[in-house]
Formats: structure tokens, sequence, C-alpha cells
């Protein structure tokens, strides 16, 4: 294990440029030309194979090993996200963003730059590997449904089909080098709600000859948010934010219609079927008290993300092996964020962890956290991404931790 470790130590260098490189040029939804050119020219000379599909710009690389037995072996997929966030950076790093208006920060650059030296590590070591390792570059994580785009081009079924499934995300508020996970529900499902309440637009004078929805759309909230704490189990919590609110043209007209619009997140499909019909059941009733009506649309998200829990010890063991029980630190809780990941795992077992790049001199408290404009990350903690991918594959094509049914 720990020659995994000075191997990546060779390889931090590239995968530094790499994801400088992507950061500088960060790009949207499911086509990446950009970020998937880069990522073809970091694999020039390696003997793999590149599957492509129709629908994204994503790739699934497939490396084989020379180990004896490999062709019948089983096959892992290790998956890295390459798409960034349309929003404004504020970094001052002399390779921020270029484009206006999109930023790397939810660190899918060092993602993408991890995975494609973890091919480099485990082509040098193929001799070693009894089966197939599969590498998904997937562009459309953040809101686009990359991942089930790809798994409806078939590319997950391909054969050799892979037995299970891992992948690693940054977190910048966690201490640089550490991993951290949990088996079960890792991270939430993601809804977008909007409710449209309509009232009878009026003089701002006379509300009585009106009937304003604004005061409708403000009761609304208020009633969610007692559902959201009053209607759910502690211990199967679901998060309700309203977001958006919208309503209005001038200071002295009642406007016809006001608009709410939010996120929802689950831990269980349970509760997320019932916060589905909690949010219509609350809209609608307190609507009608104040003679208004009220729209309800639910757009579906991600599911859940459930790490299996054999994998997730499997890959925990790893872990330890490679850098010490210190490295690792089970998470008390899901994390309220949600990932596409979550359509591979519903296929496969596997699971995601988290690799801590909080930069140098930080403080968990006082570090800017994925998603934040000012978001940075320790760039040597990248070499830790890279062994741990290579370890796990390594160590599962040798037979360790479960494979799908």
């Amino acid at each position: 294990m720990s020659h995994l470790l000075e191997e990546a130590q060779e390889l931090l260098p590239e995968a530094v440029h790499l994801r400088r490189r992507i950061h500088a040029k960060p790009e949207l939804g499911l086509d990446l030309p950009i970020t998937t050119e880069a990522v073809l020219e970091g694999l020039k000379g390696l003997d793999v194979q590149i599957d492509r599909g129709p629908s994204t710009s994503g790739l699934i690389v497939s490396l084989t090993g020379t180990k004896p037995g490999s062709q019948s072996g089983r096959t892992i997929l290790l998956r890295g996200d390459m798409d960034a966030l349309p929003m404004p950076e504020e970094t001052g790093l002399d390779f921020a963003s270029e484009f206006e208006g999109r930023m790397h920060a939810c660190g899918h650059d060092a993602h993408t730059a991890m995975l494609v030296q973890a091919v480099h590590l485990l082509h040098r070591r193929r001799d070693r590997l009894a089966g197939t390792v599969k590498f998904m570059f997937q562009p459309g994580e953040e809101g686009h449904h990359g991942a089930r785009y790809m798994i409806e081009d078939g590319l997950l079924d391909r054969d050799p089909k892979p037995d299970a499934a891992f992948a690693l995300h940054i977190t910048p508020n966690f201490r640089a080098g550490a991993i951290t996970g949990k088996p079960g529900p890792m991270l939430a499902s993601a809804d977008k709600w909007i409710i449209t309440i309509k009232g009878k637009g009026g003089h701002a004078s006379m509300p009585h000859l009106a009937v304003d929805p604004i005061p409708v759309m403000f009761e609304t909230g208020l009633a969610l948010n007692a559902m959201a704490t009053r209607r759910f189990d502690a211990f199967d919590p679901i998060v309700l934010t309203c977001a958006q609110v919208s309503s209005g043209t001038t200071n002295n007209v009642i406007p016809e219609s006001a608009q709410m619009i939010g996120t929802l997140r689950t831990c269980s499909e349970h509760a997320r079927e019932q916060a589905r019909k909690g949010i219509e059941r609350v809209a609608k009733n307190v609507a009608q008290a104040h003679l208004c009506e009220a729209k309800v649309e639910i757009e579906a998200g991600y599911p859940v993300t459930v790490n299996d829990p054999e994998f997730t010890a499997f890959a925990r063991g790893v872990a330890v092996d490679l850098l010490g029980a210190e490295h690792y630190v089970p998470s008390p809780a899901p994390i309220m964020g949600a990932e596409d990941f979550s359509y591979v795992l519903q296929r496969m077992p596997g699971c995601m962890l988290f690799l801590g790049v909080m930069p140098k001199d930080h403080h968990h408290d006082h570090v800017a956290p994925c998603h934040s404009n000012h978001m940075v990350l320790n760039e040597d903690s990248m070499a830790v991404g890279i062994a741990l991918h290579a370890a796990i594959a390594e160590r599962y094509l040798d037979g360790e931790g479960p494979a799908r049914s």
C-alpha cells in the first residue's frame, strides 16, 4: 500500500496541471468538449478502451489487467464528474475561471484530474489487476442527470459489466488527506418544488376588493416550516427550503399571483414521498382558507445516495490500510447535498467517500465550502485520492468486497 502512495505522489504534478487546466475553462451541463478533450489528451499513450454515448460527452475508459485470469475476473467502476457550476469565481487564483459566470466550485476539476492519474497508476500496475477497471468520466452532475443519461445510453451495461462502483468527492471543510464516509444513506434526495398562489388583483388601497396572494404566500411558508419540523421523525428528517419568492410589479397594485420556489431534501424514499404529499396538502389548504388557489409542481431530482454497508466496510478497510486508522473518520450523519452517483448505486453495490482538501492554515469553521465563489482546495491531497482509487480497484479485483448479485 505504501508503494501506491509513493507512486501517486510522483503523478501529483500532472494531476495539478490537469486540474488547473480544467479549472480555468469550466463547462456546464452534459456537453463538455473542452474538458473531455483535456481528459483524452491526459490518457494518450495508454492501452485502454474508450466508449462514448450519444447523449453526453461522457467517457467510459476500460483497463483490463494482465494478471492470469483477468479476462474473466471482476469489474469495478471508478467515477469522476467533470462539470462546473453557473456562478462567478472570486478566488483570485492565477488559474481562475476564464469564462464569466462559471466556476469549478464543487471540486469536479479535482475529481477528474485524480481519476485520470488513477488510470495511469493502475496502467503501470496492470500486471497486478485480476480483472477490469472502468473509469466513468461523467458530465452533468450539477442537476443535469449526467449519470442517468450515461446509464440510459447503455454505457454501464457493456461487457464486462461492473460488479461494483466507487466514487470520491472532495470537501474543503475536512482536514487535508483524511477520508470520511458512512454506510447507508450518505447524501440526500433533491427535488425542486414550485408553488404558485393565484388570488385576485386590485388596488393596493382597497385590499378588501381583491384577494391578495402575498400574505397567503407568507403563511404558506410558515406552514411548510411547521410541517417539516412537526410532521417528520427526527431520525428520518427532511430539509425544506424556500429559496426564491416573486410577486408584484409596483407599490400600489395587488398582484394576481405569487410564487415560491424551493428545494426538498430527504434521507429516505419514504420521507420523500410523504413530504411531497405534505407540500401539496399544506399549499392547497392554506390557499383555500384565504379564497386563493394553489398550484404545486414538483420536479423530481436525484434519489438518495445509499452506500452499500458491506462495500463501505471494505472501502474503509482499504483506506485504513493505505493511510492509517487516524486518517479515516466515520461520518456521524448523512450530508444533505445530493449526487447523481445515486443512480449508479441503485444498480450495483458500492459507495461514495469524501476526501478532505482543507487549505493550509485554515480551520473548518472559516473555510469556504463547496458551491462558494471563494472555494479553494489543498491540491496536495489529490495524491491520496489517486492512491485510494487505485487501492480500491486492486483489492476489489483480488476478491474483496461484495459483487453485484
